[in-house]
């Protein structure tokens, strides 16, 4: 017998929370214990890690995530899920010591008291770039992960310049993480059944692009090329510069005629290396 959750589990304890999954929370609760293994193993989860989890619902990945792991970090908004959790993993045969779950917003969580090596999650919909970015960018302890989200958002995330699914997201994530497409997720896999189809993303972290000034001159010449995608940069950026954006980028070597789409993380941080030389110069 597995001491992992199975569909008809999964629903006695939603019934026993009196729980309705709610789209406000982006809440569809994997059902199929080899999905969970799956996706553990596609983040080479071994003995010496502590992993993170975002969002653990019900417990399926979580029980998953503790038959490898030394220590569980679980971040749960729903408070019913959040206190039947250790109680789940206790009924199952997991040692509660392992587990630390954390009744919060993951978008808003900035330290932990231990520090995780590893992420695995299945990411609300609704709010997985900013919960991504959040993680990546404040604990730097986590070197990998395994993230399941909308297949859109993962075309996204792991996109390269030049494709019609890079944006914002990919350059921001690609500051501290190489991020690629890992696998496909059933629909059937989930309860309720989603109306989108889900995709597995594997990151592996690497050094920042750069500083934490140049991170943030960088991601606001970032924002402001893809709020005006279809333009090209030296109007795109025309406000943020003062109406020198041409100049800035001739100085950043970059084509000013050129849009946002087409440039690589490494390009955007010497535009934005031209904006922090521009602030420091008035």
């Amino acid at each position: 017998m597995s001491n992992l959750l199975g569909a008809a589990e999964v629903r006695a304890l939603a019934d026993q929370l009196n729980l309705k999954p709610t789209k406000k929370l982006g809440q569809n609760f994997v059902v199929d214990a080899n999905t969970c293994r799956k996706i553990v193993k596609l983040a080479t989860v071994e003995k010496s890690d502590i992993a993170l989890e975002i969002g653990p619902g019900l417990g399926s990945l979580t029980l998953a995530l503790l038959e490898e792991a030394s220590q569980v970090i679980a971040i749960e908004i729903d408070s019913r899920l959040a206190n039947q959790l250790p109680i789940t993993a206790a009924e199952r045969g997991f040692d509660q010591d392992k587990l630390k779950v954390i009744n919060d917003d993951a978008i808003s969580v900035r330290e932990l008291a231990f520090k995780p090596t590893v992420l695995v999650a299945n990411l609300p919909y609704n709010v997985s770039v900013p919960v991504l970015l959040n993680i990546l960018e404040n604990f730097p302890t986590i070197t990998r992960g395994v993230v399941m989200v909308q297949s859109e958002v993962a075309d996204r995330l792991a996109a390269v310049a030049n494709n019609k699914d890079y944006g914002s997201p990919t350059v921001k994530a690609n500051w501290w993480a190489h991020l690629k497409i890992a696998g496909n997720v059933s629909r059937s896999v989930f309860w309720p059944i989603p109306n989108v189809d889900s995709s597995l993303v594997r990151f592996d972290r690497h050094l920042p692009a750069g500083s934490e000034a140049e991170r943030v001159a960088t991601f606001t010449v970032v924002d402001h090329a893809f709020a005006k995608r279809r333009k090209m940069l030296r109007s795109a950026l025309s406000q943020l510069f003062n109406s020198n954006a041409e100049s800035a980028l001739i100085q950043a070597g970059i084509d000013p005629t050129s849009r946002g789409e087409v440039l690589t993380v490494e390009q955007f941080l010497k535009i934005g290396k031209q904006l922090l030389n521009d602030k420091s110069t008035k």
